[in-house]
């Protein structure tokens, strides 16, 4: 069929068949022209301070050929390097979230779902080709690699606060010592227990952020110190709730603190607050109940996850999509779709 004959079907469509031939055509080459701009960056600063072996670290490396692999029509090449200390072989994309995917154009699609935060049967309706099984270790590669992003020290006033999350072992199919619960159920103990997993939030008054999962149960001083203690100097000024273990932490420290308590008769001193970290509470617990409970083992890549939409303003647009997949493509990521399935929580 030559050009001017589709030309002249296109005419002859409804607006809504023109419609989503136009959605249909912007999905395809955006992705197409994507997919050669992000690799050719990704090669670039991976390579800029020189040439590493992913196995070894040896700096001794050659160029060893170049290869094709054809994903869906679109042929893109890659070069491929050879190590002279260890004399194994390996490309730019080895050891990374993309690391052996056959669908490489599908994943700016992906990417967007995951802005929009879709769950895993949706985006396969929208991934076309692609199903939810294979999206779910898509989806936990490229937040591993994320979730390995070093924060910054933090500046000046840190508001810090805990929040807890019900233990959860969704998918798994034994369960022991209890029944199962529908979707994400509710603890047998009131208030805070070794049920609940404890999430600790640091944030300081330029948003940079930390969140991470610490254990069951109430948090300890100690937890707080191996978490975020590298992060923290005598020149930070701490806003927490009245939970002691940040009173002792904070005293040990030599640190300046300011402790609200949670009837909120007083909730600000001056400059000094909470609400900050307590507004991304609200707002990370709304998010996550879209996915009707999460399982424990998982809930730090979730947490990433929703560091990093906060992080773009929940932006979905192609430099967002194109800085996330690059960025989750240059740290060195050795999971395995067995080693994402067969993970544990550990504390």
């Amino acid at each position: 069929m030559r050009a001017t004959d589709i030309l002249k079907a296109i005419q002859k469509l409804s607006p809504a068949e023109k419609h989503r031939l136009r959605e249909y055509l912007i999905d395809a080459l955006t992705a197409s022209s994507s997919t050669g701009t992000v690799l050719q960056e990704i090669t670039e600063r991976k390579n800029k301070s020189g040439y590493h072996c992913p196995d070894c670290e040896s700096e001794h490396i050659v160029r060893y050929g170049t290869y094709s692999t054809i994903v869906e029509g679109e042929e893109v090449e890659k070069q491929r390097y050879r190590c002279k200390a260890c004399k194994k072989t390996f490309t730019d994309l080895t050891n990374t979230a993309l690391y052996r995917t056959r669908r490489l154009n599908k994943w700016f699609k992906f990417i967007e779902c995951m802005i929009e935060g879709y769950s895993l049967r949706k985006s396969a309706e929208l991934v076309e080709g692609v199903s939810h099984v294979t999206l779910f270790y898509w989806r936990h590669k490229l937040l591993a690699s994320l979730k390995q992003m070093e924060i910054s020290n933090f500046e000046g006033i840190v508001e810090m606060d805990e929040t807890y999350f019900l233990y959860s072992e969704k998918g798994q199919r034994k369960i022991k010592d209890r029944k199962p619960r529908k979707r994400g159920g509710s603890a047998k103990k009131r208030g805070i227990s070794n049920e609940q997993v404890c999430v600790l939030v640091a944030r300081d008054r330029e948003k940079m952020t930390f969140s991470q999962t610490l254990g069951m149960g109430r948090l300890t001083k100690e937890q707080l110190d191996k978490a975020i203690g590298h992060k923290l100097s005598s020149e930070n000024v701490l806003c927490t709730d009245s939970w002691r273990a940040f009173k002792t932490y904070a005293t040990e420290k030599g640190m300046d603190i300011y402790q609200f308590k949670s009837d909120g008769k007083v909730r600000t001193k001056g400059l000094y607050h909470i609400q900050n970290v307590n507004n991304y509470h609200r707002r990370l617990k709304g998010w996550i109940q879209r996915f009707n409970g999460v399982a424990t083992k998982y809930l730090n890549n979730y947490l990433t996850w929703f560091q990093v939409l906060e992080s773009i303003q929940h932006q979905r647009n192609s430099v967002t999509m194109k800085d996330l997949m690059i960025k989750g493509n240059l740290i060195q990521n050795m999971e395995t779709y067995d080693t994402i399935r067969f993970s544990s929580f550990t504390t």
